[in-house]
């Protein structure tokens, strides 16, 4: 039986989790750069580098 993280990774690894997982960091990136004054290059980084980590994005 697949535990809860399982189905997790799952609909991660899915294009309709990829596709949720990058507006979700598409919309926290956003909120950042407002925030962040100036380091939006940072900001970027970090999402892409979070987007690399998340979902099916590089295998």
């Amino acid at each position: 039986m697949a535990g809860i993280g399982d189905e997790a990774k799952d609909f991660l690894d899915s294009d309709k989790g990829e596709k949720a997982s990058d507006s979700a960091l598409d919309k926290g990136s956003d909120m950042a750069e407002g925030k962040a004054g100036g380091h939006a290059d940072q900001v970027a980084k970090g999402r892409d580098l979070a987007d690399g980590k998340i979902g099916d994005e590089g295998r």
